[in-house]
């Protein structure tokens, strides 16, 4: 680690970053480390290497400083000693399943306890004027059906989340209960400010070995022959995790940073990524055409386990759109195209190289 020489109080430099070992998290770490901020990191487990060496390793090449701390999102005080000294807070942390026979269990009380924790702690923590929050798109919308209910027909980030629930979307109603505990809390004081940053599907390689995010579950299945005889029409908002990062950061120290900011460069269906990969890897049976939408309703079911018929009413071939114009003019965000970030992240998965598209 090295030690970044200004005339800056230690506080404004100083940033606590739950999560840090995430797929997200990471990145955020990383930009952080490159600007010479002097990073407090959570993790579940700051004495297991297998979890912190590509962060150990990340701060002795950037000029910022690591701090690593074990804090678990569920238990109350555990960012107490983390957050001493920081200006700022950025929460990134969220426990992530891929299947749950209990969902309350699974992801809504970890993520609204968790969030609690960590303003409880701000809320202890004088030096705090700012927090950044990991939310997610999945916050203001639940099925691609609740796009054309938006204004416009395209979500902005005065749209809220109202159809998913514990039986329906469990993840995305997590989401939007834990933003809504956030934005509580953060409206009954007034020392510090709170900023959400909202990204669709965040794409693009990971800084760790086994990272554990649900877009590396969208990649699987091309890779797994899931979608071998074609593909719903299935879309998305796709984002780049760098650019993610970038928002973060920004949403951290832009003056006037406020609010929601939904992050996402296009919305994007499962044929199209399919195309993008067949440009640059051709040993993969990715689907050769887009089911027909009446249809893939149907047989929905025999697809994955994982869909219900009520998931594949709701969001097979329903447009997805939403306007990101806050985070370009606010945050100065120049979104990069997704097509590099889906080939860097293939690539990583399968070991590839890509041919030139």
């Amino acid at each position: 680690m090295s030690e970044t020489q200004d005339t800056q109080p230690a506080e404004a430099k100083s940033v606590l970053l739950t999560g840090a070992n995430g797929y997200v998290g990471a990145w955020i770490a990383r930009r952080l480390l490159e600007e010479g901020h002097r990073v407090h990191a959570t993790v579940r487990d700051a004495n297991d290497p297998r979890k912190t060496a590509h962060l150990e390793a990340m701060a002795a090449e950037l000029p910022g400083t690591l701090r690593l701390f074990s804090a678990d999102l569920t238990s109350p005080n555990a960012f107490d000693e983390a957050m001493q000294g920081c200006g700022t807070v950025i929460h990134s942390a969220a426990r992530f399943t891929t299947s749950s026979n209990d969902p309350m269990q699974d992801y809504v009380i970890p993520a609204i306890e968790g969030t609690k924790n960590v303003l409880a702690s701000v809320g202890r923590t004088e030096t705090v004027n700012r927090v950044v929050m990991t939310s997610s798109c999945a916050a203001i919308y639940g099925d691609a059906a609740d796009v054309a209910d938006a204004p416009g027909g395209i979500l902005t980030e005065e749209v809220w989340n109202t159809t998913s629930n514990t039986d329906h979307q469990p993840y995305s109603y997590s989401k939007t209960a834990s933003e809504r505990a956030a934005w509580q809390i953060a409206k009954a004081q007034n020392r510090w400010r709170l900023v959400t940053i909202n990204p669709s599907l965040v794409i693009g390689p990971a800084l760790s070995d086994k990272p554990d995010s649900g877009s590396f579950q969208y990649l699987h299945n091309f890779i797994n022959g899931t979608l071998r005889t074609g593909a719903p029409a299935l879309f998305v908002g796709m984002v780049d995790v760098r650019d993610v990062a970038d928002a973060h950061v920004r949403a951290a120290f832009l003056p006037d940073a406020e609010g929601r900011y939904i992050l996402s460069e296009g919305s994007y269906s499962l044929m199209d990524t399919a195309k993008i990969l067949s440009r640059h890897f051709k040993n993969h049976s990715l689907p050769p055409f887009e089911i027909p939408s009446p249809l893939a309703r149907l047989i929905a079911p025999l697809m994955s386990q994982l869909i219900t018929r009520r998931f594949a009413r709701r969001n097979f071939g329903h447009v997805w759109k939403a306007d990101n114009s806050k985070s370009r003019g606010d945050l100065g965000i120049d979104y990069r195209p997704v097509e590099a970030a889906l080939v860097e992240m293939f690539a990583q998965m399968t070991g590839e190289t890509p041919v030139k598209g």
